[in-house]
């Protein structure tokens, strides 16, 4: 992935964002409320936490060993694991879970805790991601590699022509990723692509920091396991590798059919750069919510159904993206610009799983 300068519009329809900023500001205004995470947040947090430790505890200290139910304990792992990324995790590092920056920057390092590294990720994610949405070259979530085409500006592979088939394990593999190799390519490519120069760390450091924290992780959410669960060593593996194959496709299914889908465009910039749309309408173009009226679905996947919101207003806590929406798809509207929405997940899952078949099929797209 080649890092090169992307400038969005700054007149074609800049007056829809400054437009909705001011009704969604005149929103929180009206009603007195804060931005950030609230109580319901906080509890929200407490349970995904138990949900991922209370099932380890049971296993750790022997209250639980029959194998069947050891295997289930880590399957609630997964889930809970899952949970705290969607939940807690994705808004502390887009600075939305709390107005007190120590508290987002804590929270932030549950990514660490899990497995994964939160300065990698926030690069991924906050800059390359909500940035370049679907830009070839630019935002990593559409370029996993040779083994899945998710733009209709990739190389096609004959392989890719089954990828709608092989696609979901791929989704379920994608935390051991994390776990091995992505972390430490990305921390290399992010230094020779310049992105680090605006952050206060250094390469050694973040470099440090991942290693130690993955060889933390692995101290506990492996070693200790086969150390101190009352089953045998095989049941452990194979319960560490559901826990993992269940927050992968969990994550996966959650993110990409968000921007992966029929209705997605995938603007290529010209010659010098220039990408036609501004950036708020570039997100509209790009991004798909799904499953609105969903209260419990949405609560668990920590509002991102709502990924139109989200993309649109990151520093704005998840719990508050339902009454936004709103506002978002009425102004759209007004400017005649698209609000795609699929109503409900498994909806949402079908046209991903269309879109996988297009891509691999190699047909033509509006891009």
């Amino acid at each position: 992935m080649q890092h090169k300068t992307v400038r969005f519009s700054k007149t074609n329809q800049a007056e829809f964002i400054a437009d909705l900023r001011k009704q969604v500001k005149a929103y929180f205004e009206t009603n007195n409320i804060s931005t950030y995470g609230n109580w319901k947040m906080v509890l929200k947090t407490i349970f995904m936490f138990a949900l991922y430790f209370v099932p380890y505890l049971l296993m750790l200290t022997g209250v639980i060993t029959n194998i069947w139910v050891v295997l289930l304990m880590w399957a609630l792992m997964g889930l809970g694991k899952s949970g705290i990324g969607l939940s807690v995790m994705h808004d502390a590092n887009h600075g939305a879970y709390s107005k007190n920056r120590h508290v987002n920057k804590y929270l932030s390092y549950v990514m660490n805790m899990i497995g994964a590294n939160s300065y990698i990720w926030k690069i991924q994610h906050n800059v390359l991601h909500h940035t370049f949405t679907n830009i070839d070259g630019m935002d990593e979530d559409i370029d996993p590699g040779k083994l899945m085409r998710l733009s209709p500006h990739a190389p096609k592979l004959k392989a890719h022509k089954h990828q709608h088939i092989y696609g979901w394990f791929l989704y379920g593999m994608m935390t051991f990723l994390w776990l091995t190799t992505k972390d430490f390519k990305q921390l290399v490519r992010y230094k020779k692509m310049g992105l680090m120069k605006s952050q206060k760390r250094s390469f050694g450091g973040v470099l440090t920091e991942a290693i130690i924290s993955k060889v933390l992780y692995y101290a506990y959410a492996l070693v200790l396991p086969l150390i101190f669960i009352q089953a045998p060593w095989y049941i452990i593996l194979i319960g560490f590798f559901i826990m993992h194959f269940i927050t992968g496709l969990a994550l996966g299914m959650i993110f990409q059919p968000a921007h992966v889908m029929p209705t997605s465009e995938y603007p290529i910039p010209d010659d010098t750069g220039s990408v036609e749309n501004n950036w708020a309408v570039h997100q509209l173009f790009t991004t798909t919510n799904f499953a609105p009226n969903s209260k419990l679905f949405s609560w668990f996947v920590g509002g991102l159904n709502y990924q139109i919101e989200h993309h649109l207003f990151p520093n704005i806590c998840h719990v508050h993206y339902k009454k936004i929406s709103k506002i978002v798809q009425a102004k759209a509207t007004e400017y005649g610009l698209p609000y795609n929405c699929q109503k409900t997940f498994m909806a949402a899952v079908y046209q991903h799983g269309r879109m996988l078949k297009q891509l691999g099929r190699g047909d033509q797209f509006a891009v």
